[in-house]
C-alpha cells in the first residue's frame, strides 16, 4: 500500500513516461465542442480509453449519445471494435455522463513493469477515437437546438 504521497509521486511519474514515449499533443479536451472530451484512465485493475459526454443539457447529451450510437458499426468496422456504450454513466460526483469506451483489464499503474502494455494500449486507442472524430466531427458537431 502506497501513501498519499507515494500514490501521487507515482501517478506523476507515469503521466510523465507516457509522455516521453508518446510525445505528441493529444485531442483530449481540445474537442472544440464543449460536452465532448475525450480522456485516458489507469488504476489497479485497468486501463480504459474514453469518449466521455458531459452535459450541458440533458437533451444534448442525449442528442451526441444518439449520433455516436448512429456511428457505432462504422466506429466499430472502421476504427475501434468491442466498445462499450453506456448512455447513463453516473461519476463519484453524482454527474450523470454518456460515454463509449475500451478497457483492457489486468493492468495495474502502480505496477511499473504494465506501464509499457498501458502506454501502447493508450496510444492505439486514443489514436482510433482521433481519427474517427476527425472525420465525422461535422456530423457530430450538427445537432438541434434545445427544445
Amino acid at each position: 500500500m502506497y501513501s498519499k504521497e507515494e500514490t501521487q509521486r507515482l501517478k506523476r511519474e507515469f503521466w510523465i513516461a507516457f509522455a516521453e514515449r508518446y510525445p505528441r499533443k493529444w485531442l483530449l479536451y481540445d474537442t472544440k465542442i464543449k460536452d465532448l472530451s475525450f480522456k485516458f484512465y489507469a488504476d489497479n485493475k485497468k486501463a480504459q480509453v474514453l469518449l466521455e459526454i458531459e452535459p450541458r443539457s440533458e437533451h444534448k447529451r442525449i442528442q451526441y449519445f444518439e449520433k455516436l450510437e448512429s456511428l457505432k458499426n462504422i466506429l466499430e468496422e472502421e476504427f475501434i471494435p468491442e466498445l462499450v456504450y453506456e448512455k447513463n454513466f453516473t461519476q463519484d460526483t453524482g454527474k450523470t455522463v454518456s460515454r463509449v469506451w475500451i478497457e483492457k483489464q489486468g493492468l495495474s499503474m502502480s505496477n511499473r513493469t504494465h506501464w509499457d502494455a498501458i502506454f501502447d494500449f493508450f496510444y492505439q486507442y486514443m489514436d482510433a477515437f482521433e481519427r474517427f472524430f476527425y472525420e465525422y466531427e461535422d456530423y457530430l458537431r450538427d445537432i438541434e437546438a434545445e427544445p
